[in-house]
This record gives C-alpha cells, sequence and structure tokens, in this order.
C-alpha cells in the first residue's frame, strides 16, 4: 500500500475501518500532515474515466484486492484477510461489494472484530445507518480495552446522524463552540465547555475522519476543535474545505468560516522560508503526537516502464519516498533516479514564486494549499519548475499538467530536491 511519509510511534488502525495495510502514527497529528493524508484517502475512491488518471493509490488497493479475490475463488479466506478484503472495497468506494463479502464473513465468524468493524463502517458509508448501528453495537461489544473509546465514539457518531436532517452539524462531544460571552469567536473556547472536551477529543476526531475521509461533517468537527484550541488559522482552512470540497451549506459553518477568514486575512502572509515567522500566530495547544498519521509503505506502487525516449507519468507518492539525512544529503527512489535527465509529465498546482501572471519559474505541489504554513508540503513534496530560458507562463490555479526533463539535487541544500527544466504547461486532456 502507498501512503505519503514515514512515521515514528505507529500503531495499528484503532478501529472503525481495519486494513492490516494501513498503519497509524500516534494521534493526534499536526494539521498540516493530517489534511494531506486525508486528500490521499480520498483518492483512492476516485476513479476517472480516463484509466491513465488513476492515482497510484487506487491502482494499489484495486491490485490487492485482485489478490484476495483470487484466493478467495480457490478456498474460504481467513477471517482477517476477509476483513481486509471488505477494508479495500470500502476505500474504493464499493460499499455493497463490500457488505456482500462482510456479511457472509459476519455469519462464519460472529466474533471477528474487525469484520464487526468494517462491516458497520461499510453499511453507514452505503447510506443504512440501522444496520451500522447494529454492527458497531457488536464492535464495541468486541473491541479490546485500547479501541473501546474510538468505537464507541463511532457508535455516537452514526446514532446521531440517525436522529438529525442532513446537513445537520455532529455534537459528537456534547460541547457548544462558544467563548467566554457566550458568542463565537475566532481562537477561543468558553473555560466551561474546554473542561468538558475529552482529552483525546482530537486523536478521536481524526481517527474517525481517516476512516471516513469523504465526510465533510467530521472535517467541520476538526475545524471546531483547532479554533478551540487557539488555531483559527488552521480551522479556516478546513472550514474552506468543507465548503468548497465538499459544498456545505449549513448556515452555522458558514457563519464560522466568514469569522474566521475575516481574522485570518488580516494575519501576515506566508512566505517560502518564512516558518517560524509564520508560525507566531499559532498559538495552538494541542499536544501533537506525530507528523502524519499515515505511515509510507512504498515497495508496492505499480510502476510502468521508463520509456527513455518518451514520457514519463510520475505519481506524487514516489517524490514523498525521498529520504533526507543530515548534513544535506538526499536518497531517491531507484525510479526516481533512473528518470534523473528524462521527460516527465507531472499533475499539480503552480505555485508562484512572486506576484507576477507571468513568470518564467515556479513551485509545483501536489495540491492546492489555503495557508502555507497549515499545509506547505514536506521538502520532497515540492518540485521547481523552469521554463525554457526567454520564456514565461501565465499563472494558472486549477490543475495543470507539466512537461519537462527532470533533474535531481542530491548535495546543494540551497536548492530544490527536484527541478523540471524546459518546461511545458498546460490544462488536463
Amino acid at each position: 500500500m502507498v501512503l505519503l511519509s514515514l512515521l515514528v510511534g505507529a500503531t495499528s488502525a484503532d478501529a472503525g475501518l481495519y486494513y492490516s495495510a494501513e498503519e497509524y502514527a500516534s494521534l493526534p497529528s499536526q494539521w498540516r500532515g493530517f489534511l494531506l493524508d486525508h486528500r490521499q484517502l480520498r483518492n483512492i475512491s476516485v476513479n476517472p474515466k480516463d484509466a491513465a488518471e488513476i492515482a497510484p493509490i487506487r491502482q494499489s488497493y484495486l491490485k490487492e484486492a485482485e489478490k484476495l479475490q483470487a484466493r478467495a475463488d480457490k478456498g474460504p479466506l481467513t477471517p482477517d484477510e476477509a476483513a481486509d478484503l471488505g477494508a479495500i472495497h470500502i476505500r474504493l468506494g464499493s460499499p455493497d461489494r463490500a457488505i456482500e463479502l462482510l456479511r457472509k464473513a459476519h455469519q462464519a465468524h460472529p466474533n471477528h472484530f474487525a469484520i464487526a468493524a468494517n462491516l458497520g463502517t461499510a453499511w453507514q458509508q452505503l447510506g443504512d445507518l440501522r444496520q451500522a448501528e447494529a454492527a458497531l453495537e457488536q464492535a464495541v461489544r468486541l473491541a479490546p480495552g485500547k479501541y473501546l473509546a474510538t468505537e464507541q465514539a463511532h457508535l455516537k457518531l452514526v446514532r446521531l446522524r440517525q436522529r438529525s436532517q442532513p446537513g445537520e452539524l455532529d455534537d459528537l462531544f456534547g460541547i457548544r463552540f462558544v467563548a467566554d460571552k457566550g458568542g463565537y469567536e475566532p481562537g477561543k473556547l468558553a473555560t466551561t465547555e474546554m473542561k468538558k472536551l475529552p482529552t483525546k477529543a482530537i486523536a478521536i476526531a481524526q481517527q474517525l475522519a481517516l476512516w471516513l475521509p469523504a465526510d465533510g461533517r467530521l472535517l467541520w468537527q476538526l475545524a471546531e476543535l483547532s479554533n478551540a484550541h487557539g488555531d483559527p488559522r488552521s480551522a479556516a482552512n478546513m472550514m474552506e474545505g468543507c465548503v468548497v470540497q465538499f459544498g456545505m451549506a449549513n448556515p452555522t459553518l458558514r457563519k464560522h468560516r466568514q469569522l474566521l477568514r475575516d481574522v485570518v486575512e488580516e494575519l501576515p502572509k506566508a512566505k517560502l522560508g518564512a516558518d517560524k515567522e509564520h508560525a507566531k500566530d499559532h498559538v495552538s495547544t494541542i499536544a501533537f503526537r506525530s507528523r502524519r498519521p499515515l505511515i509510507s509503505k512504498f515497495e508496492s506502487l505499480a510502476l510502468p516502464p521508463i520509456d527513455a525516449k518518451g514520457i514519463n507519468t510520475l505519481p506524487w507518492e514516489l517524490f514523498h519516498d525521498t529520504v533526507i539525512e543530515k548534513p544535506f544529503k538526499a536518497s531517491f527512489p531507484r525510479y526516481l533516479q533512473e528518470l534523473q535527465g528524462k521527460q516527465v509529465s507531472l499533475l499539480g498546482f503552480m505555485y508562484p514564486l512572486r506576484d507576477d501572471p507571468e513568470v518564467p519559474a515556479f513551485m509545483f505541489i501536489e495540491a492546492p494549499v489555503g495557508c502555507w504554513y497549515c499545509e506547505m508540503p514536506e521538502t520532497s513534496g515540492i518540485v521547481f519548475v523552469e521554463m525554457p530560458p526567454g520564456q514565461s507562463t501565465r499563472y494558472q490555479r486549477g490543475l495543470v499538467r507539466i512537461v519537462g526533463r527532470l533533474l535531481l539535487n542530491t548535495s546543494d541544500p540551497e536548492e530544490f530536491l527536484y527541478t523540471v527544466k524546459d518546461a511545458r504547461v498546460g490544462a488536463l486532456d
């Protein structure tokens, strides 16, 4: 399985969606890393019309599903394998197929925790909350002690959703997101409300959002928790995602979003290389335990043979697997090394180095960022793109494709790790 970055302090998945190839670091994770991995998990379920544009992480899940299905065709799967196959289909956005598999597995293994938990998540993804509740009740009953709190939160969420209207926000932790004066204020939460907030609230909400990355209401929950802990900038960024990416129109959410945006717009603008200065307006009281929630497993990424004379499509996972040691020494994946000097194609977003609509060079990143500090990619997630000598291109906000010659930096700490020279920039086909 392919995920984004190698982390320390790993644990197995807590509950909700069990897949043995998914490993989580200790939560909560820093917002920037969490949002990157959260987006990555959403990409697994995206099946574009053009097969060439399927994300490598989705391809890896499809490949693993084929392997397990081939095994199932020859004989019964073990309970763990059945749980895995169901989890993969949930990730791929096929809850009906997951339910078909997991119901049979549950009948054969009624006391298997991961099967019950995955079945509950599949029913929830399909929209049958009553069936989800029944399965999650069993998962809570079967949960080992260290997983119990998160399982209980998942069950509570499903019960809340049964009683709520579409688009209504969840009261997952039984608190009001207001300041001491009774109204909503950026970066503040009333002392009485903070005392009621569970110490593991953010870790629990992050885990739920990782199991259900297409659930915008969980992202809203995390935005409010971020603001409650003194970080309105990250909160504003997540609420922007709720509206733009998930199309949420809840009046309370939109009101809070606007209040946060008004405050954030007055904060200093982030600049490349100015992280420390920009961090001064972040006074979060969250004790983060990891940089990213998901642990990288690069070895199973399916990559096509390199075409020495043609154009080679690059997945971003390749860049994230680069290792940087101190003093500066970059170790690149073998596949990247073999692409040195060859033509490559990459999808992503332009990030200008200056305020000018016509640019001779720019940074290129995997996904757009609302806040450079909150969502700034790792150094290994930034590609420097140069146009041919004497040429420039107009800055574009949407997803674009670049084609050019890849160069790797192995020794200069003042330069970008990757440069694409003599680039061509164009919209998607």
